[in-house]
């Protein structure tokens, strides 16, 4: 799903605060197109075609229609993906819609990923093996509030002013190299070889899309089509509104998308998608039980009758339909992308590491309410299966102590984290430059002869997060999500400033520049209102890779940090490591909850679970597969950048907690609820 971030998540013409925009997924097909089918397992030849007469779908010549649900498998653990699919088909889907993300299988240039979390060929297969149809999304862009929409950030290292999603000459040479790697690998699971993927998709809700580029749009279909050869229908999707002759493609069928909050214009938007597309089934490929949550929000909640009711009326126009999400997982690592709604007054908006989503099937892949709903209402338009599902196993395991072990900023955290040699240049170097993913990069810079006390430091755009220290002393935060770019310093401080600016996520719709760091000047203010630029910058890169962070955690010396250090409750001289460990008798799911901590990123076993922020809200816990568990001694790594959950007059260790149940609906201080 894209909207603005799958599904047009936050379309430019509607705010990020707004609750729900939820959009319906149609099909149908160009006039007269006919996809033929090779020969499948059996040996017998078939088809899948449209009828424009009837309107519908045929399967080997028979009327079919498919209901979906979306789950990325990227949002599990490969051990875990046919637990989850098979709670899918037992709700009576007989199809399966997903993505393929570029910038995993591609994180460097020349570099490709196909093992573990990536073996997307795996998840294909397991999903036939489950009884299932695929809907193939391959983008190239996602948007799915994934970072940069699913597009590697090292596009914008090798081709600083690329035009992503044009017909750009740098930017289609890209795709076709990435569709050289990734396309061959899929051709025997396409219908027509005896595989399950019935439909592929072409590009992504480009309808809301401001180049509306025809030329770029005929060249993937195309591209695509050179591997697909027929044996799978080629597909678009876009929101129902007035750009939608953008996302049309010639001989590529139309659908649209959208949820419950415009089920009542239902009439309506059947005839916007018959104004593109004449004849043909009505699809809907993103229907949304839930929707996506960012930091500083209220966690998103949708009724579950609400959308049983919304998706038995969609189904009561013969349509087809898929819910995105059905199950949506969790942004593991520093995957989660941002939203930026300009119009809206929103702004910057990073998304919660959870990609729960109020979906019908719940983070861990347990059943909710919402599920026995769903599966009631397409019980009545497909055969349910038999299939017995087994009841989640969800374990506390305890509270956890954890040490203060190694400063970031020191010069041992500095050779065991930092990566490469740091650049030294005029200005400070960004992300992009440096050719890091994500995490932290610091600059270092010394302060010339200051005439004002206090002056004023001001950050010239920033993206996203700095945190401000002289002589490795914090001064204070600045902030792209909450508008905040100056702050003062005073001349009797200290002699080197340093920003340690964070990554929280590239936008994921419409934006998709986002260049991380600091890409303008950063000044201090003189005596006449004038501002110095300050110059001769030194940039050290922490991507904070699993990798990295583990081999500091097996090879650490014992020796512990300074009492006054371990007592710290605000983190004064910058980001500490913190470790423990814990026993587990017994394998569940977990919940690792971070109550009382400020910002930073947990790791457990050498897995990057993601972002944690109790201090913003609403997520509190990270989701603790089982899968990464194993029987006797785990570990815990916290790299926390603010603050402990300790009083500084509390000499004991701080804790943390792993709970049997999820808190995604916590603390969000001042924060307003756009549901």
């Amino acid at each position: 799903m894209s909207g603005c971030g799958c599904g047009c998540r936050c379309s430019r013409k509607l705010t990020l605060a707004m609750s729900g925009f939820l959009i319906i997924l149609l099909a149908a097909v160009a006039v007269g197109l006919v996809v033929g089918l090779g020969n499948r397992d059996d040996g017998d030849e078939h088809t899948f075609t449209i009828d424009h007469e009837a309107n519908t779908f045929l399967m080997d010549g028979k009327p079919f229609r498919y209901v979906s649900g979306s789950f990325h498998y990227f949002r599990a653990l490969p051990d875990a993906w046919r637990s989850r699919l098979r709670t899918m088909r037992a709700s009576g889907l007989n199809a399966l819609d997903t993505y393929v993300e570029w910038s995993l299988h591609n994180p460097h240039d020349g570099e490709y990923n196909w093992e573990g979390i990536a073996d997307v060929v795996k998840f294909l297969e397991l999903a036939k093996e489950e009884g299932f149809y695929v809907v193939l999304r391959p983008g190239p862009y996602i948007c799915a509030e994934r970072d940069n929409g699913g597009l590697p950030h090292w596009l914008f290292t090798k081709y600083p002013d690329i035009k992503v999603r044009t017909n750009d000459a740098n930017y289609i040479a890209e795709v076709g190299k990435w569709y050289a790697e990734l396309m061959p690998r899929l051709q025997h699971l396409l219908y027509g070889n005896g595989g399950p993927i019935i439909m592929v998709q072409i590009e992504n809700e480009y309808g809301v899309y401001y180049a509306c580029d025809h030329d770029y749009l005929n060249w993937l279909r195309d591209e695509t089509e050179k591997y697909v050869q027929q044996k799978a229908l080629l597909f678009t999707v876009d929101i129902p509104n007035e750009l939608m002759h953008c996302g049309k493609i010639e001989n590529v069928f139309a659908t649209t998308d959208f949820g419950i909050d415009r089920i009542n214009e239902i009439e309506n938007i059947w005839k916007m998608l018959r104004g593109v597309q004449p004849t043909g089934p009505l699809v809907n490929s993103e229907f949304y039980p839930g929707w996506l949550t960012h930091w500083q929000e209220m966690n998103q909640r949708r009724d579950g009758k609400e959308v049983a009711d919304a998706l038995r009326t969609i189904l009561s126009y013969n349509a087809s339909v898929n819910l995105y999400m059905f199950f949506g997982g969790t942004n593991f690592g520093f995957t989660a992308g941002a939203n930026y709604d300009l119009d809206g007054g929103v702004g910057y908006a990073a998304d919660i590491t959870s990609y729960d989503y109020d979906a019908v099937m719940d983070e861990a892949g347990g059943v909710t309410p919402k599920y026995q709903l769903v599966r009631d209402v397409i019980g009545e338009v497909l055969e349910l299966p038999d299939i017995t599902l087994m009841p989640a196993k969800r374990l506390s395991y305890g509270k956890v102590q954890l040490k203060p072990s190694m400063e970031l900023l020191s010069i041992e955290g500095r050779a065991t984290l930092s990566k490469g040699t740091p650049v030294q240049s005029e200005k400070p170097q960004t992300f992009e430059q440096m050719d890091q993913y994500s995490g932290l990069l610091l600059y270092e810079t010394q302060l010339p002869s200051i005439d004002l006390d206090p002056t004023l430091l001001t950050l010239n755009e920033l993206r996203d997060r700095a945190q401000v220290f002289i002589d490795q002393q914090f001064v204070g935060i600045l902030s792209r999500e909450n508008r905040i770019y100056s702050l003062p310093l005073s001349k009797g401080w200290g002699n080197t400033l340093q920003l340690l600016v964070e990554n929280q996520g590239r936008i994921n719709y419409d934006v998709l520049n986002d260049t991380k760091g600091v890409l303008g000047d950063i000044t201090v203010q003189l005596h006449n209102g004038g501002q110095l630029p300050l110059e001769n910058w030194t940039t050290t890169a922490f991507p904070l890779e699993e990798a990295s962070v583990e081999a500091w955690r097996k090879q650490r010396s014992n020796k512990e940090l300074a009492s006054n250090i371990a007592a710290q409750k605000i983190l004064l001289t910058g980001p500490i490591l913190y470790e423990g460990s814990f026993q587990v008798q017994d394998l569940g799911d977990t919940y690792l909850n971070v109550a009382g901590w400020g910002k930073g990123v947990a790791y457990v076993n050498g897995f990057n679970l993601g972002r944690y922020w109790p201090l913003a809200g609403p997520q509190i816990t990270l989701y603790v597969p089982n899968e990464l568990l194993r029987l006797g001694d785990n570990s815990i790594v916290l790299l926390e950048y603010q603050q402990v959950n300790k009083s500084v007059a509390n000499q004991e260790l701080p804790t943390v907690q792993l709970d049997a149940v999820a808190e995604l609906d916590g603390n969000t201080g001042n924060a307003i609820n756009v549901s």
